[in-house]
């Protein structure tokens, strides 16, 4: 039976700076209550089923503001232990990994994958492991493809036949905990709960590689880190979800997000707008996607919105993508087909007020996880 997440009894601030430390108690289902705490919980979790890292970004390069989006996910996935599975080298996790590259003036959206099975035993102690993730912190390996955090930095590499990033990735503000302290909710049932937290607005240097070309990044580059481990995340009506993570130019961050049924209507839906000063957390039905313009793909002929008005607490915005076509094809991979891509975000009064990335599921068919 999949653990429920119930709502914290107590929470205790561990220490403070980039990387805030919470301890959330639970009752009984664990003895002394999972700890929340970095840069132990930036590393993986094995034994929950789902989990990933996902950064996303634009760089400046070549002397064009804003003129490419990456992005660099990682994805864990336990393997069901099976009767006789007794090899200590018997792979325990799936571990996946999506990358993108969208060129906003020249038009163009490339993008890569990997998938590799892994024992789950410690880097050096399986021969046969060509991916593993680390327990004791963000260091996720697939090959030649890696997110490795030192000293609260991240190091992002990654190498594919049409391009390639070499990035460092220094936070700015202390971690964001979404939803409850960090649980955050997907669905009207308990279970439908992850442990979430975001790094907005995350400093960019290094580089990036388009066909053997060298892009230096420029100042002013940004990113912003997901990482969220579940047990289960989906409702059964719920065919997939739209969400946007926003670095606003102000410094504050807004994610918002929904879970649609198959007739687009919204399952649940949640987010958070964060200030220099404060966080507000949305509640169930405070956030609403009305899509305002669609495009549809030549490869999977599925239909995207690609222009959405999102309605928060904190402001009505229309977000915008900056090139239609960012689909992914990854069933060489998990399977799915689905949109992911560099977008810019406007205020009701229609003034350009900051760019992030703009995700969308379940469209070309149903989301499972």
């Amino acid at each position: 039976m999949k653990p429920v997440f119930p709502a914290p009894t107590r929470r205790k601030v561990l220490s403070a700076g980039i990387w805030t430390s919470l301890s959330l108690g639970f009752p009984a289902m664990a003895s002394a209550g999972p700890l929340l705490a970095f840069p132990r919980d930036g590393g993986a979790h094995p034994d929950f089923s789902t989990e990933w890292w996902y950064v996303t970004g634009w760089a400046n390069a070549g002397g064009q503001t804003a003129a490419y989006g990456f992005q660099l996910t990682f994805f864990r996935s336990r393997i069901p232990k099976t009767q006789g599975m007794r090899s200590g080298l018997a792979a325990r996790q799936l571990i996946f990994a999506h990358a993108a590259i969208t060129n906003i003036r020249g038009r163009k959206h490339w993008h890569d994958q990997r998938m590799a099975r892994s024992s789950g035993r410690a880097p050096g102690n399986s021969p046969t492991d060509t991916a593993w993730a680390d327990t004791a912190r963000t260091a996720i390996t697939l090959q030649d493809w890696s997110l490795v955090e030192q000293n609260q930095v991240l190091q992002a590499n990654l190498r594919c036949a049409d391009f390639s990033l070499a990035l460092t990735l220094t936070p700015t503000q202390p971690v964001l905990l979404q939803g409850d302290q960090g649980l955050s909710r997907k669905g009207p049932d308990a279970a439908q709960t992850s442990y979430y937290y975001s790094l907005p607005h995350m400093q960019v240097q290094g580089a990036l590689e388009l066909h053997g070309k060298q892009l230096v990044v420029e100042p002013g580059s940004t990113a912003w880190l997901d990482h969220e481990w579940s047990q289960e995340m989906l409702h059964p009506d719920a065919v997939g979800w739209d969400w946007i993570g926003i670095n606003l130019f102000d410094g504050s961050a807004l994610t918002a997000f929904q879970l649609r049924d198959r007739h687009g209507a919204a399952v649940w839906d949640g987010g958070s707008f964060r200030t220099q000063t404060a966080l507000r957390t949305f509640q169930q039905g405070d956030v609403v996607f009305s899509p305002a313009r669609t495009w549809t793909s030549p490869l999977s002929q599925s239909t995207y919105p690609v222009e959405w008005a999102v309605r928060t607490p904190s402001g009505t915005y229309t977000v915008r993508a900056l090139l239609d076509n960012q689909e992914l094809d990854s069933r060489a991979s998990t399977g799915a087909i689905y949109w992911e891509g560099l977008s810019e975000v406007r205020d009701s009064q229609q003034r350009l007020v900051g760019r992030g990335y703009l995700e969308m599921t379940g469209y070309a068919s149903p989301m499972r996880m």
